[in-house]
């Protein structure tokens, strides 16, 4: 495989990736104004409270991340079989379940914060008061922060990811607005911090889910559709991917006890602050894992191997050298973000803030490795392996590590312990291989452990790229000589060189020239089974050849004649526009 096939899916994935990081960082910013309001119109309790709050935010993010995870999983599968209607349901079944999550939620947080049952959280009065008003003001966000978590990968589906684009930016002027009026005009404190956070996600779900209700849409935004067994499908396949969050709650409570233990409400300040400014960041890595995730699933669904292996590629090539020229921008601008919140530099809170500020940056790059690796064993059905990885990553490492380490380095412990994180889980993931292999993994698809039966094997298949209309008589013979070498007979030989000829080059005459990107088609012949597959992938405008399939001047009677004659000459053709991408399939 040359670096020219990784042309079309980098180029994908890169144009997916701003919108999932956008609707991270909606949370994120939402997060930093907050912690600024906080720290400088209310004041330390406030931080304190947001930082026994992220736990418990924690959870539903979890249960947010099983249903669209499952849900992205499933529907990939799906859009790799072109089975459109099913999707259909899973749309309207992720979120009805996402809905009856929420009511549950938000009637157990006005009934904890309204009768102060709190008390197992922290054992500070004052801390707990505060808690208490922002938990309150949480209650009203839980139902549109489930639901407009769901959107972004449907609205993929659709090709409008602007929608998300203008949500999120939508969300996080609602959100500062409310939180100059709510908590510096009116003086609402904890509730008021809370209440604009809950506003500003009631805008980004009114933004999304708008689209839904149009004529446009394919989908439609119609709850109650949920069928117990299909339902069941999609908790069991998001489950392993939102475990780890789950776990996190665990560890997230169990960290926060060590801090207040050991660092005081200085420490759960810091730890907030510090969080705070690095969930500004995280929705780098976690939208890398979003895209990767339904591009991973298409794969499977298609078993189409070659693409499986080149996400991963482009994880390691591109994912990680971006991240990593992140992480060092951070670190040499902690003690400025320390500052943004904290004037008194010779204050403790100050000093502790700034050291996660320059350790905890180093956990995302590794952390980017385990999430897609708990996509990839999440979609192919590794229950046990994507189990143990959150396992892992939830909750044994993080808190393990705190709690041998806080005693010798205080905070700092707690930090470090996120870094060594990424270490443990790296390493289970190249153990895992080398166990299964045999050998030390010399490769990605040897990381992978991809099942050997999986998809089409090299000798069953041609993989072409083409990138001018001069290729395209060269990749037809090419073709044709696979054929004939496969043992297939001349004319199935003939047509599928013809077919590819007729279809491909029609794209790069037309779709190349409607605007100035560089543009490639991506040309696969398989043959097994004695089915001849032919599939053309192209990222130029939709265009779907049955529309052209009849005459439609009667002036012109050869018009179209070159896709009218493939259509009379081959078994099947499907065609749907995926993500962006035209998608034609040929069976001969």
């Amino acid at each position: 495989m040359g670096k020219n096939d990784l042309k079309i899916i980098s180029r994908l994935m890169f144009r997916l990736l701003p919108m999932q990081v956008l609707l991270g960082l909606v949370n994120s910013i939402n997060g930093i104004v907050s912690s600024f309001y906080a720290s400088h119109y209310v004041g330390m309790e406030a931080m304190s409270a947001m930082g026994l709050y992220a736990p418990i935010a924690m959870l539903f993010n979890a249960l947010g991340t099983m249903f669209a995870g499952g849900s992205a999983i499933i529907c990939g599968k799906y859009l790799g079989k072109n089975e459109k209607e099913k999707i259909q349901d899973v749309f309207s079944m992720d979120l009805t379940l996402s809905a009856a999550a929420a009511i549950a939620g938000t009637a157990a947080f006005i009934v904890m914060g309204a009768f102060s049952l709190t008390g197992s959280i922290t054992s500070d009065e004052a801390v707990r008061a505060a808690f208490d008003r922002y938990l309150l003001g949480q209650a009203a966000g839980i139902m549109p922060m489930m639901l407009a978590n769901q959107l972004p990968g449907f609205l993929s589906i659709e090709n409008r990811g602007n929608r998300t684009t203008a949500a999120s930016f939508a969300c996080v002027i609602v959100n500062l607005i409310s939180n100059h009026v709510l908590v510096k005009m009116l003086g609402l404190g904890e509730l008021g911090l809370s209440l604009a956070a809950s506003a500003g996600m009631w805008i980004l779900l009114a933004v999304q889910i708008q689209y839904f209700t149009t004529k446009k849409s394919t989908l439609k935004a119609r709850m109650g559709r949920v069928r117990p067994g299909e339902a069941m499908e999609v908790i069991r396949t998001g489950f392993p991917g939102a475990a780890s969050f789950i776990y996190q709650t665990a560890r997230g409570l169990i960290v926060n006890g060590l801090i207040e233990k050991h660092a005081g409400s200085a420490g759960l300040s810091a730890f907030a602050t510090s969080g705070n400014v690095m969930n500004l960041f995280w929705p780098i890595p976690t939208g890398m894992m979003a895209v990767s995730r339904l591009l991973m699933s298409v794969s499977i669904g298609e078993e189409d191997r070659k693409t499986l292996i080149d996400i991963m590629k482009v994880m390691f090539r591109r994912f990680i050298p971006l991240m990593l020229a992140v992480d060092a921008g951070i670190i040499a601008s902690a003690p400025l973000l320390g500052r943004a919140f904290f004037a008194d530099t010779a204050s403790p809170v100050y000093a502790m803030t700034v050291s996660g500020l320059r350790i905890l940056p180093l956990c995302m790059s590794l952390s980017i490795i385990c999430m897609h690796f708990t996509c990839y064993g999440q979609a192919s059905g590794k229950k046990a392996y994507v189990n143990t990885l959150a396992l892992l990553d939830g909750v044994v490492s993080v808190a393990g590590f705190s709690a041998l380490l806080i005693g010798w380095l205080g905070i700092d412990a707690v930090y470090i312990a996120n870094v060594l994180n990424g270490v443990v889980t790296t390493l289970y993931i190249i153990i895992y291989s080398w166990y299964l292999k045999r050998h030390i993994p010399r490769s990605t698809e040897d990381l992978m452990v991809i099942p050997e039966d999986f998809g089409v094997d090299d000798s069953e298949r041609i993989d072409i790229s083409i990138t001018s209309i001069d290729e395209v008589v060269t990749v037809a013979e090419s073709i044709q000589k696979f054929c004939l070498d496969r043992g297939i007979d001349r004319k199935r030989a003939y047509v599928a060189a013809l077919a590819m000829e007729e279809m491909a080059g029609n794209v790069v005459s037309h779709g190349f020239s409607k605007d100035s990107r560089k543009h490639t088609v991506d040309i696969r012949v398989s043959h097994r089974d004695s089915d001849v597959i032919l599939r053309i992938k192209d990222d130029c405008v939709p265009f779907d050849p049955k529309e052209r399939e009849t005459i439609l001047d009667e002036d012109d009677p050869a018009k179209n004649l070159g896709i009218r004659m493939i259509y009379g000459m081959t078994d099947d053709i499907t065609y749907q526009n995926m993500l962006g991408l035209n998608v034609l399939t040929v069976r001969i």
